[in-house]
């Protein structure tokens, strides 16, 4: 069986390095994004306890494609099967806080999960932290940077473009069914 790495499927894309905590060097993380990059519990709900007035989800595009190389890669699919993409920016009080994307294997939206293609503006987050029997893989981090596919994407809505972002992600697990969820910290949620 051959091994599916970035090097050997030819993909020029710049991504992003993903990491876990543990391969971090402690002097590389900030202070003051580390606690948002740490957090296990739901950041959906995390973000509604800093927002005065209003919490809302923006999706800027939901489709079926193929994922990333450093995506399939992680949900152990093959690089060419098509999925369904999810993008969205989290605001608290109208301000862009998270980028999200999220990719959804087919075999994941089958049964009584069909109903994650079609979430509209409710976050995945929450639906996902209510799940009692939901499982999470460990968390991966990475200092996401101008030129990298995601970068652009997770800047878009944003006035002034900084040269780098912090993100990270992780694998749940529905009734052992995958998806992987990536979530990128905009400058704005550190002024809070």
């Amino acid at each position: 069986m051959r091994i599916l790495t970035p090097n050997n499927f030819g993909h020029h894309i710049s991504e992003p390095v993903w990491r876990s905590h543990a391969m971090l060097m402690g002097h590389e993380v900030s202070a003051d994004i580390a606690p948002w990059l740490f957090e296990h519990g739901s950041l959906t709900r995390r973000i509604l306890l800093h927002c005065k007035n209003n919490f809302s989800v923006d999706v800027l595009s939901q489709q079926w494609q193929r994922p990333m190389l450093n995506e399939a890669l992680r949900l152990a699919a093959h690089p060419e099967h098509l999925a369904l993409i999810r993008e969205v920016i989290l605001y608290c009080d109208g301000v862009p806080w998270v980028f999200a994307r999220s990719v959804l294997p087919r075999k994941t939206l089958t049964g009584p999960r069909r109903f994650l293609g079609k979430l509209g503006n409710r976050p995945l987050g929450e639906v996902l932290f209510s799940d009692p029997y939901i499982q999470r893989d460990a968390l991966e981090i990475a200092e996401i940077k101008k030129g990298q596919r995601m970068f652009s994407c997770a800047t878009q809505c944003l006035k002034n473009t900084p040269d780098s972002v912090w993100g990270r992600r992780s694998v749940f697990y529905l009734h052992k069914k995958p998806l992987l969820v990536n979530e990128v910290f905009l400058p704005p949620i550190l002024k809070k």
